[in-house]
């Protein structure tokens, strides 16, 4: 078993200098600890009783540090201000006699890292992970078995980009004398190579495989930028995870929300007693209404309004606080946009209803039309962007342009699209958008939101109010002013709402939503498989949510099959069409391609034991 490091930390860290001062950046302070401490603890905690660091710009704070870690050896690299990390690495060439975890000395990373490349078999691997897109990265191409072909900062360098470079890598102590080998034999041409150049160079003859861990939290800090990261998302979510207590019973909600959570957002609700007047408190819920905000559009330009309640709270806060006296045009394309109707009907709104089939793209030349001939003049146009009904994915970018080309303010259902589909309101023309905490958030159920155009918001307030909990100017301009909101919210829901924007943000909405695609993907290839139909071609489906139309077995029942699932950790939902017999299945929420892959294994076993009678059947 590997216990011994090589941390790299030679470098001059001029591009985050302001913030450095004189210090090397490994001594950038993470609250409690500096990154180059917290690595120690780490490596320490993991059983490493030899740690080397290979220093350089300021080598007299490293050495500083042996005097608080008995494990530390310092080698300087004397020439670190003109070579890279390769010569750097090379300083240890009579030094390192065993296999080794090598390290940069920049990275923030969770405990997580180094367990799973202590513990593996392999003599020689490299950690990597799914794209971050925060730039600086190194990538990698690697063959089919997942061994490293090449890596390069340089996409243009690689054939095909499999995964990113983390900066923690073990090597055998063959593997480093072949590449000390390698490295003399370039020197001093190459002294400004860095180490991963030298893996490349001997990838050839050692088999270097790549261990893509896609859920892995880590960073690198090169720059303000990637600091700014690092201290807003990275490092908080980290603690997250590693201060969770005990792993919770995992269950697959495969319902369209509330969706799957990760333990630490459940575990993000377990927070001392506080008042929600305090100050503590309304800093939270700023932090929560910005960055929502910022997932779709620019703060300066858009604000959230948040309430405490369901998603159908936000879509009849928007409907009953913004339509006076004008005319709202209500597509109708499922159950959604039918609670939308009902809703103007509660309030007795001037509404129009443009009916289109539940799983069908709507059809822009006649909804043009429509509107066109319309008997009074449209100001509001409301619309699903998910339907939740079907799986169905309405293009609210051209609905957008035809309200802009007619004027016309358009409001959106985002329930079950916000955080996974991309949405950019100033160029899709959404004026209002209406979401939840529950679904593609992967938080709790509890808060929905309001996202809207602050132009457009600012003239609610000539409007009477029809509603005192959901009246959206109200609720706006007293979070404006006082950063509260007007009646009791929901404190702990919060919280962990909070957490599920950190996470969000770590993921990304595009790799969320290409999680998301896989599993969908995974998902249709088995019903085809199992020669099951399902609703919404899939040019026009969410990849979010499925209705399956249900077997014709005579021994088919949804309810005793929701039983079966629900028996196994599953949760499926049934359909809600009147005219078709279908039943959901939402990949939303905190699960993989593997879990739906389980999905589609037992799904099949249940219908082998329908065609063998109930009697056979065992759950």
């Amino acid at each position: 078993m590997v216990n011994t490091a090589v941390i790299l930390a030679a470098g001059l860290g001029s591009r985050i200098r302001e913030r450095t001062g004189k210090l090397p950046k490994g001594f950038l302070a993470m609250n409690e600890m500096t990154m180059i401490e917290r690595s120690l603890s780490i490596l320490i905690e993991e059983g490493f009783t030899n740690i080397y660091i290979g220093t350089g710009y300021k080598k007299e704070v490293y050495e500083k540090l042996t005097e608080n870690y008995s494990q530390i050896t310092c080698v300087y690299n004397p020439n670190y201000e003109s070579t890279g990390s390769l010569f750097t690495l090379f300083q240890f060439k009579d030094i390192i006699k065993e296999d080794f975890l090598l390290l940069e000395s920049d990275l923030i990373y969770e405990k997580a890292a180094v367990k799973i490349i202590k513990a593996s078999e392999r003599p020689d691997v490299i950690l990597a992970s799914r794209l971050t897109d925060t730039g600086d990265e190194v990538y990698i191409e690697t063959d089919k078995n997942h061994f490293l072909v090449t890596m390069s900062k340089k996409q243009e360098k690689l054939n095909r980009i499999d995964a990113e470079l983390v900066g923690i890598t073990k090597l055998s102590f063959q593997t480093y004398k072949k590449l000390c080998a390698y490295a003399e034999k370039l020197f001093p041409a190459g002294l400004g190579l860095d180490y991963e150049d030298g893996l490349v160079g001997i990838a050839e003859r050692i088999d270097f495989y790549v261990d893509k861990q896609d859920d892995l939290v880590w960073c690198e800090v090169d720059n303000e930028q990637h600091w700014t990261r690092a201290m807003s998302t990275v490092y908080p979510m980290i603690l997250a995870r590693e201060n969770a207590p005990v792993p919770i019973k995992r269950s697959i909600l495969l319902n369209p929300g509330p969706a799957a959570t990760t333990d630490s957002v459940k575990y993000a609700q377990v927070v001392p007693d506080i008042c929600p007047r305090e100050k503590e408190f309304g800093q939270v819920m700023e932090f929560i209404a910005t960055e929502l905000t910022k997932f779709v559009g620019n703060p300066k330009d858009y604000t959230t309004v948040l309430f405490g309640g369901s998603g159908t709270a936000a879509v009849e806060s928007v409907l009953s606080s913004v339509i006076d006296q004008e005319t709202v045009l209500i597509i109708n394309n499922g159950a959604y946009g039918k609670r939308m109707v009902q809703i103007a009907e509660v309030y007795r709104l001037h509404f129009l209803e443009y009916k289109s089939e539940p799983d069908e793209a709507i059809n822009l030349d006649d909804l043009e039309t429509y509107i066109q001939n319309a008997s009074d003049k449209i100001r509001f146009l409301s619309v699903v962007h998910s339907e939740t009904t079907t799986g169905l994915l309405n293009n609210i970018e051209a609905i957008g342009q035809l309200c802009k080309k007619y004027r016309i303010l358009m409001i959106v259902d985002a329930m079950s699209s916000y955080a996974a589909v991309p949405i950019r309101m100033k160029e899709m023309n959404i004026c209002y958008l209406a979401a939840s905490s529950n679904k593609n958030l992967q938080g709790m159920a509890g808060v929905s939101f309001v996202i809207a155009d602050i132009e457009q918001l600012e003239k609610l307030r000539a409007i009477k109010p029809r509603n005192l909990y959901l009246h959206l100017y109200d609720q706006y301009h007293h979070f404006k002013s006082t950063k509260q909101m007007r009646f009791t919210p929901p404190v702990q829901t919060l919280y962990a709402l909070k957490q599920a924007i950190i996470e969000t943000q770590w993921e990304g909405i595009q790799n969320r939503y290409s999680r998301y695609t896989r599993s969908w993907e995974t998902l249709i290839q088995g019903l085809t498989h199992l020669g099951l139909n399902y609703l919404v071609h899939k040019n026009n489906h969410s990849r979010l949510i499925t209705s399956v139309v249900e077997p014709s077995d005579p021994n088919y029942d949804f309810t005793k099959m929701h039983d079966f699932f629900y028996s196994k950790g599953f949760t499926i939902y049934p359909g809600k069409l009147d005219d078709k017999k279908t039943f959901r299945v939402a990949n939303m929420g905190a699960i993989t391609y593997k879990d739906m892959e389980q999905f589609v294994y037992l799904l099949e076993q249940y219908l082998k034991g329908l065609k063998g009678g109930e009697s056979n059947f065992k759950s």
